[in-house]
């Protein structure tokens, strides 16, 4: 089997595990609302800490090495800000075609649009680092897997208790999922002579853009709905995770 394949079957798999979030949406808790407000607590600090820990990191260290500080820091904000404003245009082009579902719904939608342009370059790192060194993608494969579970939480979840249409929340994460492969798709096609570290990091701070926002302002918003306690059991399961993946990935 070429590398070139397995670098396919490896991207697939990880954008995949984004319907493994979608698992969730069949548990049958004893509170709906609590379950809901940990839910959304969890996802909504998981992108909040990848984008911190290491969307932006990458983004702005090669940044940093290659040109300067300036340029680098310059790049961060107006990446940063890009990224919010195009959430907000999200936001008003389908809130008015969501809002007779909910504000959950449209967190849902809003989640897996975000996220779906967050696993291209995902899927155009992970195929390019696999073309490489095979247990270099499937070691970066198992560490985005990792994140997208709760990621597909964050579709899935919002998607099903305003719906409650399995079928929906599946298909929304799938969506999501599938754009990791996508991305692995345009890389091989398209840049896999021209892709540059530059036009990665620029990504790179964008989609972090993208998630912070999404989730200050719609995820943690809607968890204003829900209690105190479920929130922070959420926030603290999610640190939690982050820790584990950053020490044994």
């Amino acid at each position: 089997m070429s590398r070139v394949i397995i670098a396919f079957i490896i991207s697939l798999l990880a954008g995949l595990s984004t319907c493994i979030g979608a698992l969730f949406t069949w548990i049958k808790p004893r509170n709906i609302n609590n379950f809901i407000g940990t839910t959304l607590a969890f996802s909504g600090t998981i992108m909040i800490l990848i984008s911190i820990t290491e969307l932006i990191p990458q983004g702005f260290y090669y940044l940093n090495s290659k040109y300067n500080a300036l340029l680098a820091v310059l790049s961060l904000i107006l990446m940063i800000i890009l990224g919010i404003v195009i959430n907000s245009v999200i936001n008003k082009k389908i809130s008015h075609k969501v809002e007779e579902k909910g504000d959950l719904y449209k967190v849902g939608i809003l989640s897996m649009i975000v996220l779906l342009i967050h696993n291209l370059p995902e899927g155009i790192l992970t195929f390019l680092s696999s073309t490489i060194d095979t247990k270099l993608g499937i070691k970066m494969a198992i560490a985005i897997s990792l994140h997208n579970i709760p990621e597909g939480i964050a579709i899935s979840v919002p998607i099903y208790y305003s719906t409650y249409s399995h079928r929906k929340s599946v298909v929304g994460s799938l969506i999501s999922g599938f754009s990791e492969p996508f991305g692995a798709l345009i890389a091989y096609l398209f840049l896999y002579k021209y892709i540059t570290n530059t036009m990665i990091s620029f990504i790179l701070l964008f989609v972090a853009g993208l998630m912070i926002s999404i989730s200050i302002n719609e995820i943690f918003d809607e968890t204003k709905k829900y209690t105190k306690k479920s929130i922070l059991f959420g926030v603290v399961v999610a640190f939690i995770l982050i820790i584990i993946s950053k020490v044994f990935f």
